[in-house]
């Protein structure tokens, strides 16, 4: 075997190393993390993934056929803004609660329209969103005001 042959089988499989050492970091990073939301009934646990990349905050739960009751995705801005959301490429309704950074309920968008691009603004700057399957809010009687729990958001 040329020098240069065996240059590029080593080449070919660092490369497959470094993918899947990427993919493994994508899992990793992608791990359900615990988030509670204290209302007046009590305290109601989800499990969310973490929305924070360019690609995770803009696919979001698209193309999803369904999401568990007590499962979602939580989108960090990491910054409070006007946030926009929509449905466009999402199958399931979604209800979508815009926390501002104190952990605080801003608003929340009830039983969403799948597949809309209808624009569903924040009303205000928020910190994030959490999409959970639609009608969690009213079957937990979440409600603006309520305070979520979770490790982005500063307690004030």
């Amino acid at each position: 075997m040329g020098r240069v042959t065996c240059n590029r089988i080593v080449a070919v499989a660092l490369a497959f190393l470094c993918v899947g050492v990427l993919a493994n970091a994508r899992v990793a990073a992608a791990a359900p993390q615990t988030l509670e939301i204290v209302t007046k009934s009590g305290v109601h646990v989800f499990s969310v993934e973490l929305a924070v990349t360019e690609e995770q905050l803009s696919r979001g739960l698209m193309f999803r056929k369904r999401l568990p009751e007590g499962e979602g995705m939580l989108f960090d801005f990491r910054r409070d803004q006007p946030v926009t959301m929509w449905m466009k490429n999402t199958l399931i309704p979604l209800d979508m609660l815009f926390i501002r950074a104190d952990g605080r309920i801003a608003r929340i968008a009830e039983n969403t329209k799948p597949l809309s691009t209808d624009i569903i603004p924040s009303g205000e700057p928020v910190r994030a969103v959490l999409e959970v399957i639609g009608g969690t809010a009213r079957k937990f009687g979440i409600a603006p005001g309520d305070r979520v729990a979770h490790p982005i958001f500063r307690g004030e």
